[in-house]
């Protein structure tokens, strides 16, 4: 294995990143819109995440989380778009191996660790509607910070299983990637050698990653729904559903994409739609993240409508 791996670090070393401007009929014009909505995920969820820090009215627990939400969106976006952008600009979409293992095993670790982020988020909903006199007590801060760093742990191992052996196998074929990063699936249409136990094996590890989450949030919500339904406050119901769906929202779309790209089998695949997939879950899910948050949450709303009035006070007092 060391000799393989000193074989794909020495000879040819250099993969060539074929994405998204490649199938563009109009590259400088998709390379801005990507652009702008790289800055826009940035800028939405450093907003929601410092909105949240400066609001005492959102320090609770499920503020807590979207706040790490929004980091690990702006995290996973930058590990792909930045480079992806500057290659089309410098006109180089050449990645070295370490890069492209270093950029695989962050992106794993982010996404492994919004699975059970999500899943965290739903059982605190849970606690908050079906016992609400015991939610300060269940989820106190040193909950939180278990929860939330059991999220970060998970996501890792996944990074550390698969990202080690996809860059271990021998790439004798082409060298070209056809994706605008180096994830796992595409990595491995490039190897010579049989991987198709090792397939198996990450189709075994995706359900389980997959698995555990979605049967807390699954479980979460059928308890949820049902104590909604006994609910005999219009009000209450109605608040209850408002971020219950919001968190759906999230759910459904992070999960089916990640469902499509590793758990369907490879004739469902070809390197287009997979790309498309990929932009859904990596470029615009976190631009959708925080306006779900914000424009669907009265707290969130109230925060800001509060923040932007102190500051136009500020400025009128200056001049």
């Amino acid at each position: 294995m060391e000799n393989t791996w000193v074989a794909n670090h020495t000879v040819r070393s250099d993969f060539n990143l074929v994405g998204l401007f490649s199938q563009s009929k109009h590259p400088a014009l998709l390379c801005v819109v990507i652009f702008v909505v790289f800055l826009m995920a940035l800028s939405g969820n450093t907003m929601l995440i410092l909105l949240i820090h400066y609001d005492v009215h959102l320090h609770n627990p499920m503020y807590f989380f979207i706040t790490q939400l929004s980091l690990m969106d702006v995290m996973y976006i930058s590990v792909t778009v930045p480079k992806m952008l500057m290659g089309q600009v410098m006109g180089v979409n050449k990645i070295s191996a370490p890069e492209c293992g270093m950029q695989m095993f962050l992106y794993l670790t982010l996404v492994g660790s919004e699975f059970f982020l999500l899943a965290a988020m739903a059982y605190d909903r849970y606690v908050a509607i079906c016992h609400p006199l015991r939610y300060p007590i269940l989820m106190n801060h040193r909950v939180c910070l278990i929860l939330v760093s059991s999220c970060w742990l998970l996501g890792s191992v996944d990074g550390f299983m698969l990202t080690p052996v996809t860059m271990t196998f021998p790439f004798c074929r082409s060298r070209v990637i056809h994706h605008f990063f180096c994830e796992v699936p595409a990595v491995m249409k490039l190897s010579c050698s049989d991987t198709s136990i090792y397939e198996t094996l990450m189709y075994l590890c995706c359900v389980l990653m997959l698995l555990i989450p979605v049967t807390v949030i699954s479980s979460s919500y059928s308890f949820i729904l049902f104590t909604i339904h006994r609910m005999k406050s219009a009000e209450g119901r109605k608040k209850a559903f408002a971020t219950c769906s919001s968190h759906m929202t999230v759910v459904v779309l992070f999960y089916g994409a990640a469902v499509y790209t590793y758990m369907l089998p490879n004739t469902y695949h070809t390197p287009e739609k997979d790309m498309i997939v990929s932009v859904f879950y990596t470029i615009l899910t976190p631009v959708l993240n925080p306006l779900i948050y914000s424009l669907r949450n009265k707290d969130v709303t109230k925060a800001l409508k509060k923040m932007l009035n102190v500051e136009f006070v500020f400025q009128e007092t200056i001049k």
